[in-house]
């Protein structure tokens, strides 16, 4: 009762709510591109689950998420798999309506969601880590308040990815951009990237391309194969 009233604990818990909203933006990204493969009945569960278990991936992660930063080609290896799943969700934009989906099943889906989120979360959690100050009740209470903004943000972006197709080309662009971040990150690329900051930028616009640019085209080969058939 006594961390409910106290000042210090009301502004932790601001912070990790706003940290969570500004860093949580490609997460819903990545659920929307995934549940959206999902019959329609399915696609809110494959929200509400995906989050929920992401946020405790996160509770998890923040315990140890400064150490795995310093394993060396820990995030080229968590970025090439990012660029994976971006090129994975990118094959699936130019489905007719009513076709089945390559992520039929609400466990692919949330499977999905959770290993991109792993991968997209280290360097997020730490800035949640350090708004919690220690208080691992705090950690939990921001996060789990945390879950309703990315079910939110996710729901939203499903429905403007039907309405909008485009939106999917962009969002496969996000996920490309965060894992060529992700790569050049890598502690074995630190004195690198310190001597040449712009590595930072080109690295995201090099993921952003290759995810697109592989995804439409092996998009554009699986159509080609039955129309040659």
């Amino acid at each position: 009762m006594e961390l409910l009233q106290s000042l210090d604990f009301w502004i932790g818990l601001i912070e990790i709510i706003w940290i969570n909203i500004i860093l949580s933006g490609d997460n819903a990204v990545v659920i929307a591109l995934a549940a959206r493969s999902l019959p329609p009945k399915q696609q809110q569960r494959a929200i509400v689950f995906g989050s929920g278990a992401a946020v405790v991936l996160r509770i998890a992660l923040t315990v140890v998420a400064a150490k795995l930063l310093a394993l060396p080609y820990l995030q080229i290896v968590g970025g090439c798999l990012l660029l994976w799943i971006g090129v994975q969700l990118l094959g699936e934009e130019e489905e007719g309506e009513g076709e089945s989906k390559t992520y039929g099943s609400l466990l692919a889906a949330v499977r999905t969601i959770l290993i991109a989120d792993l991968v997209m979360s280290l360097d997020n959690v730490i800035a949640v880590a350090a708004a919690a100050q220690g208080s691992m009740v705090l950690l939990i209470f921001g996060l789990a308040i945390s879950i309703p903004l990315v079910v939110f943000g996710a729901s939203l972006m499903v429905k403007l990815m039907a309405r909008f197709p485009f939106i999917i080309t962009v969002g496969a662009a996000l996920i490309g951009w965060v894992a060529g971040e992700t790569i050049v990150g890598d502690a074995v690329l630190k004195g690198v990237l310190a001597a040449a900051p712009w590595l930072h930028y080109a690295a995201g616009a090099a993921g952003a391309l290759f995810v697109v640019g592989v995804g439409k085209a092996l998009s554009a080969r699986s159509h080609a194969a039955p129309a040659a058939g």
